[in-house]
């Protein structure tokens, strides 16, 4: 296999012909002169590895460049394109490309979040570079940012709308006032969710993505396994209701953040459904549009904002790699290097601060206002504001947002509520971001 475009031709293969790999077919076939002015080589498409090679593709696909040897594929280029998805056997045909010095362009979240380590270790014996800027956010380029536009600064925090199908049946919810299964069903008949949506509703892609994010923005290695994720299943109507009535809407979010703890700095990283105030920037995020904040020491609060999806979007993110992997072929040079001198430890519940919204239905007597805040002084967390929506039939429906308050001493709080005789039920608790 030839590492560099001596003969002034940089061989790519692509593995996976869905959405996005026929847009990278299309573009590339459409602007290659461009792209060999921008890189300095040609572009020259060997190959594309399809479970099916007789399967029906769009009119631009050459069919003659169609196999179903993906693994004789990756040792004839110099740069793979990843775009099966999956763990294998996307993660044994990466492996074989770096490990032999070809450049390797993902969008593959899940792999790079579940073995990331091993691939970069794995770019690194190969001399070769690993490039995924279309692993999250799709056209958003904010893997570049964190990993090189901001390699200059601190990073405090990342807060990310990652994930567009979730983002688009919350804003049907809030906007069109649908419940979350006619929500669901509208993104299903658009294309936006699967048949299956459970990757994407119960928050298990966007905590892949918040891996990948957490890892690039606090040079701290961080896998899918440490980000505890909850999703939007049990998000209601009348809960979006009650947010816009506050001045608020509901995200799922994926958040990562510098932490102290008894005087040792670390991170905490999640994924769940969480209040913002309406004029947060990630409030206005509509549709399945994605977003990322990043808040840096000396830059300030940035924020990414594009199309997190989609076959030309995404193809968009893998070609910008394409090309600067082909350049690097031409005049030399590297991607960066996985960053993970920091080794930052991850603080969990007992020590990661949050502020919780928490409704409940009780007892509509006196008494029993002062028994659920006296549960909530004992464990020492503060009351930053009461509603109460309603009583009927001596039940009373209240709202409590708390002040900042370890998630360890939440929970508990929340836990002993459920258990107080006069709380009838704990209806849902939210997190409170962005305050």
């Amino acid at each position: 296999m030839s590492t560099s475009a001596t003969d002034g031709v940089v061989r790519v293969a692509l593995l996976g012909c869905g959405t996005v790999g026929s847009q990278v077919v299309r573009l590339l076939r459409e602007h290659g002169d461009d792209w060999t002015a921008r890189s300095g080589a040609k572009l020259e498409l060997v190959g594309i590895a399809v479970r099916d090679v007789a399967a029906e593709r769009d009119p631009w696909v050459p069919r003659e460049l169609l196999t179903a040897d993906a693994e004789g594929l990756v040792t004839r280029a110099d740069v793979v394109v990843e775009l099966i998805g999956g763990i294998e056997p996307a993660r044994t045909l990466v492996l074989r490309a770096l490990t032999s010095g070809a450049t390797v362009v993902t969008g593959n979240k899940a792999l790079l979040a579940a073995h990331g380590p091993e691939l970069h270790a794995a770019a690194e014996a190969g001399d070769a570079d690993l490039y995924y800027e279309a692993a999250v956010a799709g056209a958003i380029p904010v893997v570049y940012g964190l990993r090189e536009s901001l390699a200059g600064d601190k990073i405090t925090a990342v807060l990310g709308i990652v994930n567009g199908t979730t983002n688009f049946i919350l804003d049907e919810m809030a906007t069109r006032g649908l419940s979350f299964d006619e929500a669901l069903a509208q993104a299903q008949e658009l294309g936006y969710a699967e048949a299956d949506p459970t990757a994407d509703v119960d928050g298990h892609d966007a905590a892949a993505k918040a891996a990948i994010l957490a890892s690039l923005a606090f040079h701290t290695r961080v896998s899918i396994e440490d980000v505890p994720v909850t999703g939007i299943r049990s998000i209601t109507a009348e809960d979006m209701a009650e947010a816009r009535e506050s001045g608020h809407v509901i995200k799922l979010l994926a958040v990562a953040r510098r932490t102290v703890a008894e005087g040792t700095e670390g991170i905490s990283v999640r994924v769940h459904p969480a209040l913002l105030p309406a004029a947060h920037p990630l409030a206005a995020v509509h549709g399945a549009f994605n977003a990322v904040v990043v808040e840096a020491e000396s830059a300030g609060r940035l924020m990414f904002y594009g199309q997190g999806a989609g076959g030309a979007p995404t193809a968009s993110a893998v070609l910008s790699d394409v090309v600067a992997a082909a350049s690097h072929k031409v005049h030399g040079g590297h991607a960066p290097r996985e960053s993970t001198y920091a080794e930052l430890p991850l603080h969990g519940p007992v020590t990661t601060a949050a502020r919780s919204q928490i409704k409940l239905r009780l007892a509509d007597r006196p008494g029993t206002l002062a028994a659920v805040a006296g549960v909530f002084g004992e464990e020492g967390v503060s009351i930053d504001s009461v509603r109460q929506q309603r009583a009927d039939d001596g039940v009373a429906s209240i709202t409590i947002v708390s002040d900042v308050a370890t998630e360890a001493a939440l929970d508990r709080t929340v836990a002993r509520l459920a258990d107080e005789p006069s709380v009838h039920e704990v209806i849902s608790v939210t997190r409170v971001e962005g305050a």
